[in-house]
């Protein structure tokens, strides 16, 4: 019988498709079986990896970078080795985040309100708004410092406002799943710094030296960028958004309910232990290799008054080249791509829950106007203090000095919910890992008393 127009359109495509299987079929027959499974598992590698990635990507936000080039131009290469002590101490408390959020179903700030109570929570969210909320303003104020090196003609007015509204629409228009692919690879942008520190040809002998042997003075300096470093890399706003982001991926899959979310497999444990390691290394890798351009390039030089991450790539330019300055330049505006979204998120998902609101990416404005109100309202506050006067550096600084003031606390907290074995079960806290945590939690004590030390005239 003849077939209609409307069947043979329906077949011709899935003609084409099957020739295009048979064509692949053959090809992928004439490559190596080694190279095929090499590419297999890096792809099956690649698919593990989503929040823990954007996560650890999203802590190297442009005042991060200025952070670790001011360690670098000031003191050369002898704090790289904070990069391999930061790492797994990082690690292990996002993967308690991460755990918590697969076992628990919900985010932290909800599992905080069930088995703690609202009262610590009230304090702590409003501190992490507000420190979210100067650091999203410093980033966007970068971010068109950037654009600005990169075309010198464009107005810092008009930028800050357009990179403002554009990062609030995709936010809030952008469906979660599709919005969660362009965070994962815009984390790969932060290969531009691995890549400008090459280009810089550091003395890399010396560099594994500093790397493998702590070194430091104990000036008040000394102390306080240390402090500062292991505040910009251990922050509140990176736990509440791990263990948000872990249930974002879970509702994604299907699993609406809290009661199908609490069926926790141990590959799910494994691969999420895959990614958040991966992103933590990567963060604490792209550290490493600013503070090494920067040591070997401006220390060397003795440009040594670095505050801002467009600072330190017009300082290199001269001495490293055009390439290294538009690496650090282009990696400036990608990175804060990723990392303010992530700073109004993770303030909107602590409050929202708090409040016992709706929540979520996955949700639509319509379904939950009090978590995108407050990603609304961060972004436009952080907005106006690119407006207001006041310095870039003094709002990072008292970010953190909220942050060293909020970070201890929940850090208690979430040890205390990751050790329960009534909320965890079988994957509650190992001893290894919840000793390691309370050292952090001693650690970034000391962190928060020289932050708020600092601000002592």
């Amino acid at each position: 019988m003849k077939k209609s127009i409307i069947e043979r359109t329906i077949e011709a495509p899935a003609r084409g498709l099957q020739k295009g299987i048979d064509s692949g079929q053959k090809i992928a027959s004439t490559i190596p079986y080694s190279k095929n499974l090499s590419i297999q598992k890096a792809k099956d590698y690649w698919y593990t990896l989503g929040p823990g990635l954007t996560t650890g990507a999203s802590d190297d936000d442009p005042s991060g970078i200025a952070t670790y080039s001011q360690a670098g131009a000031q003191y050369g290469f002898k704090l790289l080795w904070l990069a391999s002590f930061t790492f797994p101490l990082m690690a292990i408390i996002q993967e308690m985040c991460a755990r918590i959020g697969l076992v628990t179903g919900r985010g932290l700030a909800s599992n905080i309100r069930s088995h703690f109570g609202r009262k610590v929570l009230y304090i702590s969210t409003i501190f992490l708004f507000a420190a979210n909320t100067f650091n999203i303003g410093a980033d966007i104020g970068a971010m068109a410092n950037a654009l600005q090196l990169l075309r010198p003609s464009l107005n810092f007015g008009i930028l800050v406002v357009l990179l403002t509204l554009f990062i609030i629409l995709v936010q809030i228009f952008t469906p979660y799943q599709r919005y969660a692919k362009y965070l994962k690879w815009l984390a790969l942008i932060l290969i531009t710094y691995i890549l400008s520190a090459i280009v810089a040809k550091p003395d890399w002998h010396l560099i594994l030296q500093h790397a493998l042997i702590p070194s430091f003075d104990l000036s008040k300096n000394s102390i306080l960028l240390i402090c500062a470093i292991l505040g910009t890399t251990v922050t509140p706003y990176l736990f509440f958004w791990q263990t948000s982001q872990e249930v974002e991926d879970e509702i994604a899959a299907g699993q609406t309910t809290i009661a199908l979310r609490k069926n926790t497999t141990k590959k799910e444990i494994k691969n999420m232990r895959v990614d958040v390691w991966s992103g933590m290394f990567l963060s604490n890798v792209v550290m490493f290799f600013i503070i090494a351009a920067c040591g070997s390039i401006l220390f060397v030089h003795g440009i040594t008054n670095i505050t801002t991450a467009s600072q330190a790539a017009i300082a290199l330019r001269p001495f490293a080249g055009n390439l290294s300055f538009w690496l650090f330049a282009i990696g400036i505006l990608g990175v804060g791509l990723l990392a303010i979204p992530v700073l109004a998120g993770s303030s909107a998902y602590a409050i929202s829950e708090t409040l016992g609101k709706k929540q979520g990416l996955s949700k639509k404005l319509r379904e939950a106007y009090s978590f995108y109100g407050v990603i609304i309202i961060s972004m436009l506050i952080g907005l106006g203090i690119n407006f207001i006067g006041l310095n870039p550096i003094k709002a990072l600084i008292y970010s953190a000095v909220l942050n060293g003031i909020v970070a201890p606390v929940i850090l208690v907290l979430i040890l205390l919910i990751a050790r329960n074995r009534k909320i965890m079960g079988k994957w509650k806290n190992g001893k290894i890992s919840g000793s390691l945590g309370w050292i952090l939690v001693i650690l970034m004590t000391i962190s928060g008393i020289a932050a708020i030390y600092s601000m002592i005239p």
